[in-house]
């Protein structure tokens, strides 16, 4: 198995493939990315208003298509055209510098489409708000069907992802499957939160995913004795420091390890492995409110796993792709060798053979999709079947 490159960087590719794995319509894709081949030899970051302007010129022509779906009373078909508009503008605005002329607007238009595209293809999602410091930061809810108590996981961002990117990922689906509910948040540091609210990213999870549960905890449709957490990418960091200092989680999980996410930042700084976004130094600053590069660093410090994964006293899958360009395999090993007080600890590593094998299966995201909704359904008391 292996990434879609159709362009000669990384980091571009990666968001191509991050959208088509996300719903994305492949001809649309090309008809995007063809005009962009001649900017993206430039390098990842040089060309991004370029990748910008085609990708919401396409968005346009898709909501323009939406309502007129809507003005004929066809809304599920309106909300399927706006779900990929609104893809492909997060896309846009993600690829984007800190501050680059019509980031605020692109995401903005991003944020109505998918709203619009939620009511009218009536998905059953709800937006909320958990309280946090004196603010809130946004979530969306999807109740898995059945009657009483459900279990539940709460589901978080990487570094640059989003709750709609997560929403894309599907698993919030697959769990519902299984009879398990899902929260999706946008966290400290990432979509709403970080773009509309100026809530920067903290190396200690806990401090929100706590409040997430505790929200979680007003629901009568939560079961409070089997609420677990989940992360993608730097999720990977962020779900098991949560699970290690909230002892009422009762399971965790990580699509993708990160296990020590500083010292991968000294590996960037020497060009080793890849990166996730354009503009990249730029962008981890914003996140981490920090100003200027020296900032970052001594606000990133504690983004490692040592000391915290002993802390966990339930069951933990770690899972990894065989071949991540950004984060390292081994710090899934490391990660895992220090569950040594979790009673059920499972390490799955996604090869050829499968697929998954890039970072969070930005070549297939089915098999860590299915594989994570299996376990918490296993673990959870969820089902699988029938």
């Amino acid at each position: 198995m292996a990434l879609f490159e159709y362009f000669p960087n990384y980091v571009w590719n990666l968001s191509v493939a991050i959208a088509v794995e996300s719903g994305g319509q492949i001809g649309e894709i090309v008809d995007m990315c063809k005009p962009l081949l001649e900017a993206a030899a430039n390098g990842e970051d040089a060309g991004t208003l370029r990748f910008s302007e085609e990708w919401v010129k396409k968005a346009d022509t898709l909501i323009s298509l939406a309502d007129e779906d809507e003005a004929r009373g066809r809304a599920f078909s309106a909300g399927t055209k706006l779900e990929r508009a609104a893809l492909y503008l997060l896309s846009a605005e993600r690829m984007q510098g800190h501050g680059n002329p019509g980031r605020v607007e692109t995401f903005a238009k991003a944020q109505d489409a998918f709203k619009r595209a939620m009511v009218l293809g009536n998905t059953g999602i709800e937006r909320v708000e958990i309280p946090y410091e004196g603010s809130t930061f946004p979530a969306l809810y999807h109740r898995a069907p059945g009657e009483g108590p459900r279990p539940v996981v709460i589901y978080c961002n990487g570094l640059d992802s989003s709750k709609e990117l997560l929403y894309w990922s599907r698993l919030h689906q697959h769990l519902a499957r299984r009879g398990i509910s899902a929260l999706l948040v946008d966290q400290p540091g990432t979509g709403e939160a970080l773009r509309l609210k100026n809530l920067p990213a903290t190396p200690y999870s806990e401090r929100w995913a706590t409040p997430a549960l505790e929200w979680l905890l007003t629901q009568d449709d939560v079961d409070p004795a089997r609420i677990g957490m989940t992360g993608i990418s730097l999720g990977g960091h962020y779900a098991p420091r949560a699970v290690a200092y909230e002892p009422r989680f009762a399971a965790g999980a990580v699509w993708g390890a990160n296990h020590n996410w500083a010292e991968v930042q000294q590996k960037r700084l020497r060009r080793e492995g890849e990166n996730p976004v354009p503009h990249y130094w730029s962008h981890v600053m914003w996140v981490f409110g920090a100003t200027d590069m020296d900032d970052f660093h001594t606000k990133t410090a504690d983004m490692h796993l040592n000391g915290s994964m002993e802390r966990i006293k339930v069951p933990f899958l770690v899972t990894h792709g065989e071949r991540d360009r950004q984060i390292g395999l081994e710090y899934a090993h490391q990660s895992f060798d220090q569950l040594t007080n979790s009673p059920r600890r499972e390490l799955k590593i996604f090869t050829d053979r499968e697929g998954g094998v890039e970072h969070v299966g930005a070549d297939n995201m089915s098999f860590g999709r299915d594989y994570i909704a299996d376990w918490f359904a296993d673990t959870l008391g969820g089902r699988t079947g029938g």
